[in-house]
């Protein structure tokens, strides 16, 4: 019979964990992009994989990237979250973001859980016909 109680609670305490996944991935991106917003690129840097501060070795190569290659991350006018999704035993967040042109995009957020937390494994900028347009 105590088997019971310990199911009913694991039950219980089950959808409490995945509520603080489904908000902690979506912070980490939101602060992110603060921090960039802010030209605070160490503190962007922090919220990197261990794998994307290996390829870009510092803070500013790394601001430079996102400044060039994702001007629309850099310098959003709006960003909203949406599915927080598993692909492959990994989360992946989609965000649409919208750019000071009033331009509209999907990004697919790669998102790992090291032991400092959610990290940012890599962001998919995808194209129109991922978009179903």
């Amino acid at each position: 019979m105590r088997f019971l109680p310990a199911l009913l609670l694991a039950v219980l305490l089950a959808p409490a964990s995945l509520r603080a996944e489904g908000t902690a991935v979506p912070d980490v991106i939101r602060d992110q992009i603060s921090a960039f917003q802010a030209d605070d690129f160490a503190t962007a840097f922090d919220y990197a994989s261990p794998n994307i501060k290996r390829l870009f070795g510092t803070p500013e190569r790394f601001g430079q990237m996102v400044q060039n290659g994702y001007p629309m991350v850099y310098r959003p006018a709006e960003v909203r979250m949406l599915e927080l999704r598993d692909i492959g035993g990994a989360k992946v967040q989609r965000v649409m973001i919208r750019d000071a042109q009033g331009r509209f995009h999907l990004l697919d957020y790669q998102m790992i859980e090291t032991e400092n937390g959610w990290q940012i494994n890599g962001v998919q900028l995808l194209q129109a016909a991922e978009l179903g347009v």
